[in-house]
């Protein structure tokens, strides 16, 4: 609560900056997924006030513009593994034959280390449940990504301190043969100095992916503070090529952990840092650039800003639009919603949601919003460009009795044409006023 309460306190110029691209609660270790023409991010989530890696469970955003995310809520968490204790650390998601399945680090309660599970879903978005009921490999090393080269063959890396790799079978939830141990050289990861014990610059946080007829290894070098570094091969299993620096120590986290993905023509790097308020090394917001590679191959320098990426396209105001679709808050929450799905909620007076890019085309005449308030309500005010920008329509929210009692309301607009990035800013007396599930032009 105290995070929202100091977001609510920043200026309106603050709420234009698009990273990091989550503001609702403290995110980690991206890890991105192109599928169905939308890219769905499966993340860390670490608790708020944090001093450790104090994280329970693993959360799901997506969006088709880079710009406008969609809260999925939480899938999977500890508790989704019978045999886990603790720790919901850094994973990765891949689809394959219908499902998909997602390999996460957490500590196995039996052996008291670090071990990797996998989880399986028919839905981007899940839920997931454990594929295995128990590990499906342990050696206390962390942090696994997972690639399937062309030919359908399917490769788990992970490590910390060292790189590890198994060959997944095409059931994605076994492997062949035992677990390979990288051999990291100076040549291959870089060299590091000061540390005996670690001669390369390979700290952990792998990035396993192939383009082109090139594979690449990203991870997070050298702690602390890590930066991120990349390597490549001709082969999935190398030797590899390190090849230099692609983002240098900044962002007020001592970690970093990438993810990059191609989509819709473009080429994107996700990241972390502590940039929201309260934010630091234990309490990280993801963030994500576009950036083109070389042309032999290599990646560029990248550095974190707060303009993020460019929006691809626009977004149709005149289908249902979930509320929980978000470029930029303050004061929000989301929740589970009792019709399916999240809701934004713990509004309070002088709160707003910003959605960027809408494409109201030659005009809009009226709005509606699905909502419920425990309270007296209050009123939705319908703005753009700004929170306190051009008024095009107020709503009147009533009380519903009870938060999840929900109810439409609609309301005239005018002013509401051409592409404008939305504001709804919400208004009315003390403490809590409405929750808000989705809404249309």
């Amino acid at each position: 609560m105290g995070l929202l309460c100091v977001l609510a306190l920043l200026p309106a110029g603050a709420a234009r900056a698009d990273n990091p691209i989550v503001q609702t609660i403290y995110t980690a270790d991206p890890a991105p997924l192109v599928y169905n023409g939308r890219v769905y991010l499966y993340t860390g989530h670490d608790e708020d006030g944090s001093t450790y890696f104090t994280m329970k469970d693993w959360r799901v955003w997506s969006s088709a513009d880079m710009v406008n995310w969609t809260d999925h809520g939480s899938p999977l968490s500890v508790s989704s593994f019978s045999w886990a204790k603790s720790d919901a650390w850094a994973g990765q998601a891949i689809y394959r034959n219908g499902k998909f399945y997602w390999y996460v680090p957490t500590t196995n309660r039996s052996t008291g280390r670090m071990a990797i599970g996998v989880a399986v879903s028919d839905s981007p978005t899940g839920p997931f449940r454990d594929a295995l009921g128990h590990p499906l490999v342990e050696n206390g090393e962390i942090d696994p990504t997972v690639y399937i080269d062309d030919n359908g063959q399917a490769y788990l890396y992970w490590g910390n301190p060292n790189l590890w790799y198994v060959k997944l079978n095409s059931d994605m939830t076994s492997y062949s043969g035992s677990p390979t141990k990288v051999n990291l050289t100076t040549s291959g990861f870089g060299s590091r100095s000061g540390d005996a014990n670690r001669p390369t610059l390979f700290e952990e946080g792998p990035w396993f992916y192939k383009r082109g007829s090139l594979y690449y290894m990203v991870f997070a070098a050298k702690c602390c503070s890590e930066f991120i570094a990349y390597s490549t091969s001709s082969s999935p299993t190398g030797p590899w090529t390190y090849r230099g620096t692609i983002m240098s120590t900044q962002g007020s986290s001592f970690t970093n952990h990438p993810g990059i993905v191609d989509f819709n023509g473009g080429s994107y790097f996700f990241y972390h840092n502590g940039a929201l308020p309260g934010g630091g090394g234990f309490t990280r917001s993801v963030a994500v650039e576009k950036f083109s590679y070389n042309s032999d191959g290599t990646i560029p320098t990248i550095n974190m800003t707060t303009t993020g990426a460019p929006q691809v396209g626009t977004l149709n105001p005149y289908v249902r639009q979930e509320a929980e679709t978000i470029a930029w808050e303050s004061g929000v929450e989301t929740e589970a919603s009792s019709e399916g799905g999240m809701n934004v909620g713990f509004i309070e007076n002088g709160d707003y949601i910003k959605v960027k890019g809408v494409a109201f085309g030659t005009g809009a005449t009226s709005f509606s919003a699905r909502v419920a308030s425990g309270a007296s309500g209050g009123k939705i005010e319908v703005r753009r460009d700004g929170a306190t920008g051009t008024l095009m329509g107020t709503c009147d929210v009533p009380g519903t009795g009870g938060w999840q009692n929900w109810t439409t309301v609609s309301c005239s607009v005018t002013g509401a044409s051409g592409t404008h990035d939305l504001y709804l800013r919400f208004t009315g007396g003390s403490g809590y006023l409405m929750n808000v599930n989705w809404w249309q032009f």
